[in-house]
């Protein structure tokens, strides 16, 4: 599962060294290099986790930070050269989740970064709550909600969109859709098919200006994250 980090920050070197490490880990990655960038960026692509400088130019990173927490409980990292309590203290009521003072080793951010959302993942399962982008999913209570709004599903629509959800945006094969939703090691590409497209059509009732179940031909499915798109663009490989 590659998970979706926003990288704020104005030091280009950075954004591009950093991106680079991220990439090679496995991360999905957006940058921005200001503030409104960065909160556009977060509204579109709803990631899983936010690297937050503090030091940015026009809106800094506190007001960032705080504007995220107005819209959003995403797990944030302050990267910054402040060392100060103070400035953690500070940084910790607004709903930061860690701190990683500058210069830092990128192995080190990363093995911070797999931390949070360990934690974060660990606390949702015992909850029995999956998140992803604005899709929640209540396990105990066989319920969905996309942006608050809830989705009437039927037992086997909602283990369907389960093992999406689980995958985190990863493709999944028809295959394995057989085995996790149907019980079934037989491949029956119909029929899966058939309740995607229900998926679908129930997803866009609620949330009719997003893209979600996206076919990538000749691999499976994966799950979007609701990003507003027009209806030509979109990918060569995906319908």
């Amino acid at each position: 599962m590659n998970y979706r980090i926003l990288l704020i920050d104005d030091d280009p070197t950075l954004l591009k060294l950093l991106g680079q490490y991220l990439r090679e880990s496995h991360f999905e990655v957006y940058e921005a290099s200001t503030g409104k960038e960065g909160l556009r960026l977060a509204y579109s692509e709803r990631p899983d986790l936010v690297l937050l400088d503090v030091m940015l130019p026009g809106m800094d990173g506190w007001e960032v930070c705080a504007r995220l927490r107005e819209m959003t409980d995403v797990p944030i990292i302050m990267l910054t050269a402040k060392t100060t309590e103070s400035d953690k203290l500070r940084g910790f009521r607004l709903g930061v989740d860690d701190y990683v003072t500058k210069p830092f080793s990128f192995a080190e951010l990363v093995a911070r970064i797999q931390a949070v959302l360990n934690r974060l993942k660990l606390s949702d399962e015992r909850a029995g709550i999956l998140v992803h982008g604005d899709i929640v999913l209540d396990l105990n209570k066989f319920q969905a909600m996309i942006g608050g709004q809830f989705l009437e599903l039927t037992p086997t629509e909602f283990r369907l969109l389960e093992t999406l959800v689980r995958h985190k945006g990863g493709v999944v094969s028809d295959e394995e859709l057989m085995r996790d939703v149907w019980g079934y090691e037989r491949n029956d590409p119909s029929l899966v098919r058939r309740y995607i497209l229900l998926l679908r059509r129930k997803m866009e009732r609620v949330s009719p200006n997003s893209v979600w179940v996206r076919t990538v031909r000749g691999f499976g499915y994966r799950l979007g994250t609701g990003s507003l798109v027009a209806p030509d663009l979109k990918a060569p490989d995906e319908e």
